[in-house]
Formats: C-alpha cells, sequence, structure tokens
C-alpha cells in the first residue's frame, strides 16, 4: 500500500505553508482563549464554594524560615496550646454557665418552699440567674412648664435644646433609628414594622425627614472629623460603589461611590460621597494633604505620586490576591509567591507591638532580604509568561506597582497594606444586601455622614447608640470651636 504524504512545515505538504502557520496561530489563540476560561471558571468557583480566606499554607524554605525562625516557633506554640485547650474543652462533660454581667438589671424573685417554713432556721439560698429579654420600649418624656405672672411679666421654665426644634423626637429614639438602619443595617420600613407590632403607627416619610434633619445638624460635626483626617500624616484610601435612585428616570439607579479615608494613627473615619469614580473625588479631600497616601493600585492615585508633598504606598494585600487567583492557573509561580507574601506578613505579625523604631529596624533586617528577593524574582518571571494568564496579570500587577509596595519598610509608621480601610467598608457592603440603594445623591451624602462616625465609633471602642444620643442632646448648645469634644474618645 502507498504511503500518504505528511503534512509537516518542514516536507511538501497537502496544506500549504500559509495556510498551516494561520492554523497554527488560531489554535494558539484558541488554547489561549481555553485557559482565560478556565481560569474564569476556577474563579467563579472559588468565589461561590471556596474558602474566604487569603492566607496561603505553603511551605516557605529553610532559607526563608531562618529569616523568622523565632516567631514561626512562637505561631507553633500558640497552635499546640489551642489543640490542647480544645481537648480538654471535649473531656468536659458539662458545658460552662456564661456569667451574667454585674451591671445588668436584676429582677428578684423569691421562692419559697410550699410546705410551711414556720419555726425553720434559715441556712443559706441558692440563686440561678437566666438571661431574658424585653423588647425596647417607646415612652414619652413629658416638659410641663408651669406659668407665671410677676407684675406684668410671664415667667415660664426653658425648654431644653431638643435635635429637631419643632419635632417630637428625641434624642434617644433619633439615636436608635440611625444605629439600626447604620450598624444593624436595617431599613426604615422594617423598623416601621416594628414600631406597628408595638402599637405605634409612624410614618416612613416622617423618619426620612427625622433622618435628613438629623444628619443636617450633624454636618458641623462631621466636618470638624473631615479635617482631623485631612490633617492627619498617613491616611489610607479606598472606594465602594453604592445604587442611588435617579431623579431623572423612573425606576433607573445611578451608580455613586463613598470614598472612604482612614487615618491609622488617629483612629478617624472618614466617608466621602461622589457621584462618580474620577479622580476629582480625591482630588478635592486631598488637597493640601501633606505625609503618607496608601491606596491599591486604581489609576487615579497615581498622579499623587508626583506630588513631592506626598508619598505614595502600596498595598501587599491587593498583590497576595492577585497571587491567589493565579492558584489553578499557574500554581506553581503562584505558590512561590504567596510563600514569599507570607512570610513577610509572618514578620509584621512577630513585630506588630514594637514601637516604631523597632518595628522599622525588624523589618530591615528581616523583610528586605524577603523583598529583594521577590524583587529579582519578578524581574526574571514577567518575560516568561503570558500577559492575560492569570499569573501574568499577577506578576505584572505587582512589579508594575513593586516601587510603592516595598516603601513600606521605609518607615515603622505605616501598615504593609491597606486592610485597616478595607474594614470599614464593610458595613456599606452588609448594608447594600439590605436596603439596595439610596433613596437619593443627598441621602447617600447623609449616609456617609453616618458611616464616618460608626466606623470611627468601632475604632476607638465607643458604644455608638449612647455616644450619639449624648451628642444629639448637647450640639445645639455647642459652639462651633467646641464641637470637637464632641468626636467619639476612646477611653
Amino acid at each position: 500500500m502507498q504511503k500518504q504524504p505528511v503534512a509537516t512545515p518542514e516536507s511538501e505538504s497537502l496544506i500549504p505553508k500559509k495556510d498551516y502557520d494561520l492554523l497554527a496561530e488560531n489554535l494558539h489563540e484558541k488554547d489561549l482563549k481555553i485557559a482565560y476560561l478556565e481560569q474564569e471558571l476556577a474563579q467563579l468557583k472559588r468565589i461561590i464554594f471556596g474558602s474566604k480566606s487569603e492566607r496561603f499554607t505553603g511551605t516557605v524554605d529553610s532559607e526563608q524560615l531562618a529569616l523568622w525562625e523565632k516567631g514561626q516557633k512562637r505561631e507553633e506554640e500558640k497552635q499546640e496550646e489551642t489543640i490542647t485547650y480544645t481537648r480538654e474543652k471535649k473531656e468536659k462533660k458539662k458545658p460552662v454557665r456564661v456569667e451574667l454581667p454585674a451591671n445588668l438589671p436584676r429582677d428578684v424573685q423569691i421562692i419559697e418552699p410550699e410546705s410551711s417554713v414556720e419555726g425553720a432556721r434559715k441556712i443559706g439560698e441558692v440563686v440561678t440567674e437566666i438571661l431574658e429579654y424585653t423588647p425596647g420600649k417607646l415612652f414619652v418624656k413629658r416638659y410641663v412648664r408651669p406659668k407665671y405672672v410677676q407684675g406684668e411679666q410671664i415667667l415660664i421654665g426653658e425648654l431644653p435644646s431638643l435635635p429637631i426644634p419643632q419635632g417630637n423626637a428625641g434624642p434617644s429614639l433619633l439615636s436608635q433609628l440611625l444605629i439600626s438602619k447604620f450598624v444593624d443595617h436595617l431599613p426604615f420600613y422594617r423598623q416601621v414594622q416594628q414600631f406597628k407590632r408595638e402599637g405605634i403607627k409612624i410614618a416612613e416619610s416622617t423618619i426620612s425627614g427625622w433622618f435628613g434633619t438629623t444628619c443636617r445638624l450633624m454636618e458641623p460635626l462631621y466636618k470638624v472629623l473631615k479635617e482631623k483626617v485631612q490633617q492627619s500624616g498617613y491616611v489610607q484610601a479606598d472606594e465602594t460603589p453604592i445604587k442611588v435612585k435617579s431623579s431623572l428616570k423612573e425606576g433607573a439607579m445611578d451608580k455613586g461611590f463613598h470614598w472612604v479615608y482612614h487615618a491609622p494613627r488617629e483612629q478617624l473615619v472618614c466617608f466621602d460621597y461622589r457621584h462618580g469614580r474620577g479622580r476629582e473625588g480625591p482630588a478635592d479631600f486631598l488637597q493640601g494633604f501633606t505625609g503618607t497616601l496608601q491606596t491599591d493600585g486604581y489609576g487615579v492615585y497615581e498622579k499623587f505620586g508626583e506630588n513631592p508633598r506626598i508619598t505614595l504606598l502600596g498595598c501587599m494585600a491587593h498583590a497576595r490576591r492577585k497571587f491567589e487567583q493565579a492558584l489553578d492557573n499557574d500554581p506553581e509561580r503562584a505558590g512561590h509567591a504567596m510563600e514569599l507574601i507570607q512570610s513577610l506578613y509572618a514578620i509584621e505579625r512577630e513585630i506588630k507591638q514594637l514601637t516604631y523604631e523597632e518595628r522599622h529596624a525588624a523589618r530591615m533586617e528581616h523583610a528586605l532580604p524577603v523583598i529583594k528577593q521577590m524583587e529579582s524574582w519578578l524581574e526574571n518571571q514577567k518575560g516568561q509568561v503570558l500577559p492575560k494568564s492569570a499569573i501574568g496579570k499577577a506578576i505584572h500587577y505587582t512589579y508594575g506597582q513593586w516601587h510603592k509596595l516595598k516603601k513600606y519598610m521605609e518607615d515603622g509608621l505605616v501598615e504593609i497594606d491597606n486592610n485597616l480601610v478595607e474594614n470599614t467598608i464593610r458595613p456599606v457592603a452588609l448594608g447594600r444586601k439590605n436596603y439596595l440603594f439610596a433613596g437619593s445623591h443627598e441621602a447617600a451624602r447623609w449616609a456617609a455622614i453616618m458611616y464616618s462616625f460608626f466606623a470611627t465609633c468601632k475604632l476607638k471602642e465607643v458604644e455608638p447608640r449612647q455616644w450619639l444620643t449624648d451628642v444629639l442632646t448637647k450640639i445645639q448648645d455647642t459652639k462651633l470651636s467646641e464641637l470637637e469634644t464632641l468626636l467619639p474618645v476612646k477611653k
């Protein structure tokens, strides 16, 4: 039997070389597309089914272990302690009863024996405490001011300043409404339903009106908070979207943004609402800012790096996230990068409690070798990966940001990442799932005011309801020059 000719580019072929090259190019493009789709599918599966933690558990080589061996030993000791504790807890046959706080009010009920105790001598008592709950109760505070006449003069007591002078909502009620919405993420219409169950009918429009009036009252204090963040020498920035009901088209939604600025040293947070995600937002807020600005790799921040008064700092957590997403695409390269980054985080955990000077010295001694090793690795790898692949995107993103990512080494005051400001954004994400959108751009701006105060309360470990009630009681009578005294203060 006669052999058929073999179609190869080096010999006479049934397929012309030009067509063969075109076919090979098409196949290569299809392979790239398949790899991209596989990457997208893996990412979607991770989002839906996978763990949300970015902590990588790969093995770090012995040379890197030597850089933070002491810290790693402490971590292992902590793990052993946790295991021992867990086993001891499982061996206990009876659950440990929770000790109830002494400051809670006690409703004491005396239960005497059913039989007569006449002639018996008391030898002690057995006390059992049960934690109960009574839903919050509305009550009316009634101010009665007797009127007197003295000659031609009418005498009457002065009514205390109220948050809403012509309204009938007191500070504690307004505080409850705002805490329920912006801390507990309960929309106003659900709060209306709660009041109905208590026999109180309050229209949602009335509550919305109280909300707007309260925010306008708090606006001068918000400006004081904003100025203190702007005057801080170290600010972390991030942004998050929010849907806003359009005023131009029925049923349509606009897309606004809360720009969030966090001053870690002062533990202050300021939300600044803007209609868009353009550079004009941070440019306006940070006008006149001097110091260190820490952000992710979003392009609008790059311009600030040209300002000699501003040091632009990157976020290592964003770089780590890129490599975590590339683990399915290229586990060897992504795993190696994750190990290097995790060794940097291990060092940060060990030096967290040190002074700023000690942190800087420890970073230069232990983290700098890892920084140099990763920088060399990135330079070597960026030409060996496909730019559009997951690992290619991770390497090119990190290499492009590297001049900002490694700057944390130079200052013991700053953090390795932007996670602190990301944590302050979480209430907005939770709120979006409950009340879905803001009723107007003005309402979104008011929401930014309340998010700012409640995020600051959380950082300073201040109980927000008590703080807001106190502020709403005092703010009408507080001078502008003394408003700073009303800001949350850590005890």
